[in-house]
């Protein structure tokens, strides 16, 4: 079988699609959801999160899937992907937000407060899902080579732990430090984190067993020995 410069087999996945776009619509969604802040429970002093937590940590899981089946490589290409469409679509809703509404269309108001992101959010989810993406799937390859493939719940939620700190918190400080009260600021950082990580933990079941399906499907289990980390090289 042929192989590229980075040792990886040159072929087609029957699964790698459709990760893909699951993992690009899992962050669309999200950063639309991010822009309301939400109160789950008044226990401990209010559990704060933005919307695009209750799905933004299934994108760590897709993450940690490409990685561990497909190799960094892959999942690079994929990660910018996603930022490409992330960008695209904060470029159509400006777009649409400032054009002139049609005569007897009153939603203008509600359209812009939904859609019409400031370039201070479209800036910190861009930012911050670019460096926390990139720390996770950089964490989980390296682990897979240290654990030789051993203790994937392990590599799973270490490398959520690192790419969520660097997102949470790069988001949060980017899009609302001045725009929300300290206090609240400080509250939706730290239960993000939390309830991100958490997320990822309950999970480990089901990533286990997508994990074992892939591999088996796929026949492929790649070890990232040879591999450039590089983020900004787009190939193989």
């Amino acid at each position: 079988m042929q192989k590229n410069s980075t040792g990886l087999p040159e072929r087609t996945y029957r699964f790698l699609d459709v990760i893909s776009v699951a993992f690009v619509v899992v962050l669309l969604v999200s950063n639309v959801c991010a822009v309301k802040a939400l109160r789950l429970t008044d226990l401990f002093g209010g559990i704060d999160i933005d919307g695009g937590t209750l799905l933004f940590p299934i994108s760590y899981i897709f993450g940690d899937i490409l990685v561990e089946v497909y190799g960094y490589a892959r999942s690079r290409r994929i990660i910018w992907l996603g930022f490409a469409a992330n960008a695209l679509a904060a470029l159509v809703f400006s777009l649409v937000v400032a054009l002139p509404g049609a005569p007897g269309w009153t939603l203008q108001e509600s359209f812009s407060a939904v859609l019409g992101q400031t370039p201070r959010i479209v800036l910190g989810s861009l930012i911050a899902f670019w460096c926390g993406t990139f720390t996770n799937a950089y964490v989980m390859a390296r682990m897979k080579v240290i654990t030789r493939g051993k203790h994937l719940w392990a590599r799973t939620i270490g490398s959520t732990i690192a790419g969520q700190a660097v997102d949470s918190l790069l988001f949060q400080l980017i899009a609302f430090a001045g725009v929300w009260p300290a206090a609240l600021l400080i509250r939706v950082i730290l239960w993000n984190f939390a309830l991100k990580v958490l997320y990822e933990a309950l999970a480990t079941p089901a990533t286990y067993a997508i994990v074992g399906f892939l591999k088996r499907a796929e026949d492929e289990d790649v070890y990232d020995l040879r591999t450039d980390f590089n983020p900004f090289r787009i190939g193989l």
